[in-house]
Parts: structure tokens; C-alpha cells; sequence
């Protein structure tokens, strides 16, 4: 069980950790998307593809080329999901994506210690787990956030259809004139 005096040192440790993080991603400025993307910088979508194989684990094609093809697909419609939410969000995910940008937020709060390009699956899947089980409402919002956005990246994309037998939305027909 953990005392009260445990519970404090936590909260004042993640206290200066976001707060370091929302220092670090204000001094950096504006945030540079990279690659032709709208919204992530290089930094976010190597995050984001790091994510994509844990959160989709089993639904993306095992073929390392169509894999890799089907990763940059996510990443490139995560990126155009961000786009179409409320600043306020984009800010929230944009700090988010600071903290898990910087070598000791990616260790202290995901507690992945290899970079993003290099992490294992079994390291991916055992931070989103952990934020997923979390007592900690911040992390249980990060995790929702990084895999809703991950998975309907995927399932809006048509080449996840007919992996789920989904024929694809219905043809609308004109009215006659």
C-alpha cells in the first residue's frame, strides 16, 4: 500500500516533470511539421509509429513492406485527425507528444529507455499498459488519447477493410433531377 508520504513524492515528481515539459515544448516554439504532414513534427511521428504496431498488434500485415506501408498510412492519418480537433486538444496532445519526446520523459513517465525508433514492441506495449491501468487519471487520459487517435487512424484508412470484412461506407446515389 502506499503511504501518504509516497503519494506526495509522485505527485510533486510528475508535477515537475510536466512542468518541465510544457517549459521545454513553449521554449521550443512552434512545433515544425515535417515530411509534408499538417500537425506532427519528426519527433511525434516517430512517436506515433512506434505506437502503431502495439496498439494494432495482430491487425497489421505481417509482410515487412506492406507493414511498413501500413504504419506510415497511420501516422499520416493520425496527423490529419489532430488536425480536425479543437485547439485546445491539439495543445494538450502537442505537450503530450514534448514530454514523451525528451529521453528522461520517455523513461520517467512511459518508462520505455530505448528512443522511439528503437524500442521493442514488448517496451511499447508495457508503457500503454501501465498509463492504461494507471491510478493516475493524466496517464488513463494519455493512453485513451494515443490509442483512440492510433485506431481510428487505422480503420479510417481502406486498407484495414477487408482485414474486418468491412465492404466500406455505402455509395450514396443522387437524387433523380
Amino acid at each position: 500500500m502506499t503511504s501518504r508520504r509516497q503519494f506526495l513524492k509522485v505527485g510533486i515528481a510528475s508535477a515537475a516533470v510536466l512542468a518541465g515539459a510544457g517549459w521545454l515544448a513553449f521554449r521550443l516554439g512552434n512545433r515544425v511539421p515535417a515530411g509534408g504532414r499538417l500537425w506532427l513534427d519528426k519527433r511525434s511521428a516517430t512517436i506515433v509509429a512506434a505506437l502503431a504496431p502495439a496498439v494494432l498488434e495482430g491487425m497489421l500485415p505481417a509482410e515487412p513492406a506492406a507493414r511498413d506501408k501500413a504504419i506510415r498510412a497511420v501516422v499520416e492519418a493520425f496527423d490529419r485527425a489532430v488536425i480536425g480537433l479543437a485547439p485546445a486538444v491539439q495543445e494538450e496532445i502537442s505537450q503530450l507528444f514534448a514530454l514523451l519526446g525528451l529521453g528522461a520523459g520517455r523513461f520517467v513517465v512511459a518508462g520505455v529507455r530505448s528512443a522511439w525508433p528503437e524500442a521493442t514492441l514488448a517496451e511499447v506495449s508495457a508503457f500503454l499498459a501501465r498509463w492504461r491501468n494507471s491510478r493516475f487519471a493524466l496517464l488513463q487520459a494519455g493512453y485513451q488519447a494515443l490509442t483512440q487517435l492510433v485506431v481510428a487512424a487505422w480503420y479510417g484508412n481502406s486498407d484495414s477493410w477487408e482485414r474486418i470484412a468491412y465492404p466500406g461506407p455505402p455509395l450514396l446515389e443522387s437524387p433523380p433531377a
